[in-house]
């Protein structure tokens, strides 16, 4: 009886290493694929920013070129 206790035991044991370890090394590959997205979302965010500066200053370019039409077409009609 005690070899069949010792086998358990022993069987325990290997089984709560092995799970230990896989839920370890899994928590490390989750954290990794996190680390990876939050790099990619903070691209992104960087590149929507630029694009909003990039959109504002369009439209500053835009209304001088308006304006600038508009002062071109006085001229030729004052000439």
């Amino acid at each position: 009886m005690q070899v069949d206790l010792m086998v358990a035991l022993v069987g325990l044991a290997g089984s709560a290493v092995g799970s230990l370890c896989g839920v370890l090394i899994n928590t490390k590959l989750s954290n990794y694929r996190i680390e990876q997205l939050e790099k990619k979302v903070d691209k992104h965010n960087n590149l929507i920013e630029r694009v909003f500066e990039l959109e504002k200053t369009q439209r500053v370019t835009d209304e001088k070129i308006t304006v600038a039409n508009h002062r071109i077409d006085d001229l030729e009609k004052g000439t």
